[in-house]
């Protein structure tokens, strides 16, 4: 319990301290990332339980990644992330999970996941902002991308890429879970205005 109070701590810190250096009220953040104000005040205030859509939505609209808003300062130039170490961002009613590993530093950085789909169970995400690609390795099992309404089989040893900026899902298939590693790189440069 105390590790979730910090966690939601170290994500009110960030959210505030992004929304700040980009320069953009209360307001102006909760229409660009279609974020309720009221669950913003309660967010940079550490209360609250976002959810992985909510964090998505805030992270590409401030112009960083998802772990950007959830790291706290800086470990050395070696980061080890122990499996245990990681909650999932989001779980399925049936199980699956996914799983933000950590995000690379830089001018454009690159976060890592690792999901578990059930059969039958499927993630829906909105269009992320320009620039950032998707690339999807199943390591087991079977699973669906839809990628803009088409869907896009996929079984264990292939990979598939595509540019976020569409509406996209995963979806476990086959009759086993399916376990895939995802990388999203980030653009570089801070998140359009307007």
């Amino acid at each position: 319990m105390a590790e979730t109070a910090a966690a939601l701590r170290t994500v009110a810190h960030n959210v505030r301290a992004a929304r700040t250096r980009a320069g953009l009220s209360l307001e102006e953040l909760s229409r660009r990332a279609q974020v309720s104000k009221g669950a913003l005040v309660g967010l940079e205030k550490a209360q609250g339980n976002p959810n992985l859509a909510t964090l998505v939505r805030l992270a590409d609209t401030l112009g960083i990644s998802v772990s950007a808003l959830m790291q706290g300062p800086p470990e050395g130039r070696v980061r080890v992330v122990a499996a245990d170490a990681v909650a999932p961002l989001w779980t399925g009613a049936k199980g699956s999970e996914a799983r933000l590993v950590l995000t690379t530093s830089g001018p454009a950085p690159v976060e890592l996941w690792r999901w578990q789909l059930q059969p039958g169970e499927e993630y829906p995400s909105h269009p992320h902002q320009a620039g950032v690609v998707e690339t999807v390795s199943v390591t087991s099992g079977r699973m669906a991308l839809v990628v803009d309404g088409t869907e896009h089989p996929l079984e264990a040893g292939q990979t598939a890429t595509f540019d976020g900026d569409t509406p996209h899902a995963y979806r476990g298939a086959g009759t086993e879970a399916c376990t895939l590693i995802m990388t999203v790189h980030l653009p570089a440069g801070p998140a359009p205005t307007g």
